[in-house]
């Protein structure tokens, strides 16, 4: 189809702008401006528009987004208290994922990051067949997609997968590298309900059809930093850390790495073969995964305990020169633990990184 084709069509179209009703929301102090339509969510503007503010879940329950508005008229779409309590909301605390704006709004960001706002990338959507699934241990799957085009993402960063014809929607993050290919690898916990997971032993097969969006998150590599990295991670947390090492190694950049992973047992277990490569190869590189409740048979000699246990006495025996990057993923309950042990180490709080995985509710 030829251009004049294009826009002869288009002008047969009905005009749709003029029918959506636009407010201009203001975020300080940073000074930026977008727009956004009635009935769409301020963060979902905002990743329309390729402006990327702190934000997790997305779906109001892990609070990253909160924010403080300044002026304007806003409804709150349904969110946990836990994230919002409210007597923030009684003190005009929103949460950017569940607020609808009605006027054009003033809002303060109580959290953000010049490097994240410089290397923002407007959310697309993605048409997508599924190549292969393997199973890495008893409850984990290494899905892998192509796209119908590259996907431009940080390593760390996440993507909403749909599969179509079941009308389920689940965030997951990328475990491959970004590399400007079409390919995209998942690192996936099934659990017994889960809607998606489920599918992922005899639902879903080579072939079928899914759609990706994204790119979201921002717990994604920040380059050119020379101190110590310290990756920590549990279950499918695995998935954006093992995006980070790996973009980090491919970069050519050297820094002390220190990687802690928990499981419960040593079948929970994997790319252990791949972390032992790692050790030999790169000068200054340790893998320390921690098992909370070793089975009889694991003849498990490393170390054993919750793995933010594990992770504050190696800090402490360890002293590890320069400003620490701190990059945590997996189970909310696993980081609440994590986050005050890195602090007591001395990790700056705008030099740590973090992505809660939440629980689905929709």
């Amino acid at each position: 189809m030829d251009m004049s084709d294009t826009q002869e069509k288009r002008a047969d179209m009905p005009d749709a702008e003029e029918d959506k009703v636009l407010h201009t929301v203001r975020f300080e102090p940073v000074g930026v401006e977008m727009t956004v339509e009635e009935g769409e969510t301020v963060l979902d503007a905002a990743f329309r528009q390729g402006i990327s503010v702190m934000h997790g879940c997305k779906e109001g329950q892990c609070s990253s987004c909160k924010s403080l508005l300044i002026e304007g008229d806003v409804e709150m779409k349904k969110y946990s208290t836990f994230a919002l309590p409210d007597y923030e909301r009684e003190t005009n605390h929103i949460l950017l994922c569940r607020t609808l704006a009605f006027s054009d709004l003033t809002v303060e960001l109580l959290n953000y990051d010049e490097d994240l706002m410089r290397r923002s990338i407007a959310v697309s959507e993605y048409d997508a067949t599924l190549t292969k699934i393997t199973a890495l241990t008893h409850d984990i799957r290494l899905l892998e997609v192509e796209l119908s085009r590259p996907l431009r993402f940080w390593a760390g960063q996440y993507v909403d997968l749909t599969i179509p014809g079941l009308g389920i929607t689940r965030s997951f993050s990328m475990a491959s590298t970004p590399n400007g290919e079409r390919k995209l690898e998942f690192i996936i916990k099934k659990y017994p309900n889960g809607a998606f997971s489920s599918q992922l032993d005899g639902g879903l097969k080579p072939g079928d059809r899914l759609v990706a969006k994204g790119p979201y998150g921002t717990c994604f590599r920040r380059e050119d930093q020379p101190g110590p990295l310290v990756l920590v991670g549990g279950g499918s947390g695995m998935s954006p850390l093992w995006s980070i090492l790996n973009d980090h190694v491919q970069s050519g950049e050297e820094r002390p790495i220190r990687f802690f992973y928990g499981a419960r047992s040593r079948r929970d277990l994997f790319y252990l073969d791949d972390f032992a490569e790692l050790e030999d190869r790169l000068p200054d590189f340790r893998f320390i995964p921690a098992l909370s409740d070793a089975e009889p048979g694991d003849d498990w000699t490393g170390a054993t305990g919750f793995i933010h246990e594990v992770l504050g006495r190696a800090l402490r025996e360890e002293s590890l020169d320069g400003e620490i990057d701190a990059y945590t993923c997996g189970p909310t309950p696993m980081i609440d633990a994590v986050m005050p042990v890195l602090q007591m180490a001395g990790v700056a709080p705008e030099r740590l990184y973090f992505d809660k995985f939440t629980q689905a509710i929709r």
